[in-house]
This record gives structure tokens, sequence and C-alpha cells, in this order.
């Protein structure tokens, strides 16, 4: 299954999502991709739009090689086994953890300004993106998540590993994704067109969304 876009994706996992029954319901995007995605799973299921940020750490001689991710709360989750493969230290790690701090308090700046966050509490709350490929960045803000009692917890992506989705089947309620190949390269290979969405694509979503919605 390949994408033509990531609105083409959201509307195909938002009319998936549009199957259930929901209470309460609240989207998070993560950021940047997964926001055109979310945006129309929301319209689908008659959500509330917000999003949610966690950074990737990646390995200090290959950072787009993901040793782990670090949440909006702090707290990390790390490939213990990948981490010690690659002979990674603790100073590293702390290092690039800080630095993925401060890009995360950036990005909520950029996009919320003073906003005050949603209320997960008692809700069906949605994590979107518009793929998943180690997973690490979903479990950092579902971990999180998971603390704020949400009535139930979904991520949801059009397109995941089979690895990395039973792990999050472990993880939260429900995992939906609506293709899982075996062969599974990277995100980008199951979309025409993944051109890199930018802060004032997220910030333009979001003002349109929350202009017009309560």
């Amino acid at each position: 299954m390949r994408f033509h876009s990531r609105i083409e994706a959201g509307r195909a996992l938002g009319q998936e999502m549009a199957a259930g029954e929901w209470v309460d319901p609240l989207v998070l995007a993560l950021p940047r991709g997964g926001v055109p995605v979310a945006e129309h799973v929301a319209h689908a299921i008659g959500a509330q739009l917000d999003v949610i940020i966690s950074r990737k750490i990646g390995a200090p001689s290959n950072p787009e090689m993901a040793i782990g991710a670090v949440g909006p709360d702090g707290d990390l989750v790390l490939d213990q086994r990948l981490i010690r493969l690659l002979g990674v230290d603790r100073e590293y790690i702390d290092k690039a953890s800080c630095a993925q701090l401060e890009e995360i308090q950036r990005r909520l700046s950029a996009y919320r300004g003073t906003r005050p966050s949603p209320r997960v509490s008692g809700r069906d709350t949605i994590l979107v993106d518009d793929g998943i490929a180690t997973g690490y960045t979903v479990l950092a803000a579902a971990r999180g998540l998971r603390r704020m009692r949400p009535s139930r917890l979904v991520v949801a992506a059009p397109v995941c590993p089979p690895d990395t989705f039973h792990r999050l089947q472990q993880e939260v309620d429900m995992a939906v994704s609506l293709a899982i190949p075996a062969d599974f390269g990277a995100v980008g290979e199951f979309y025409e067109d993944f051109t890199q969405v930018q802060d004032a694509e997220v910030i333009k979503i979001l003002a349109r969304w929350w202009g017009g919605q309560s």
C-alpha cells in the first residue's frame, strides 16, 4: 500500500477510525509529519486536535539511527541493546536528551504559544503519526500520556512494521495501522509525496483548527 500524500493517508486512516466508538476523543499529533494526518483523523471522529512532542535520540556516528527517544516530560525510552553494541556512554545520552528537550520546548512555544495543554484524563486519546519505524518517539509520548490517565490510549498511523506494531500493542490499549508490511524499509517509501512538513504548515493547520473548533 502506498499513499499519494499525508492528506490521503489521513483521510484513509480517519475512515478506518470512524468505524469505532469514541468517548470525548482527543487526537494528539506528533509534529511535524503527523499533523496533516491527524487533522483528518480528528475531523473523521469528531475529536479535539492538539499536539504532543517527543524527539528521537540519534546515534553519535549516525544521527538518523535511533538509539531511543525523549518524551515531553523528559522521560527516556532507550534501546539498551543497540547502546551497548555501539558503545554509547551515558554522558552522550544525557547531552543529547537535553538538546532534544530544548527543541521540544522550542516547538511547543512555536506551535501552541500560551494555549493551555488539553485535558487527557478520562478521554479516549489517539496518538497519530504519519508512519512509525522504530517506535521510540511514539513510545516516549505514549508512556507520558499513560500517566495522565486517559480512558483509552490508542496509537494510529498509516504504516508501521510488524515488530514495532506488536510492541506497541503491548504498551497501549489499541494500535491501528493501515499497512503492516514485512518488507518495511522507511516510512517515506510508502508515500509518493513525502515532502518534509515545515513549522509554518503545522502552525497554519493548528491555527485553522483552533480558530474554528472548541
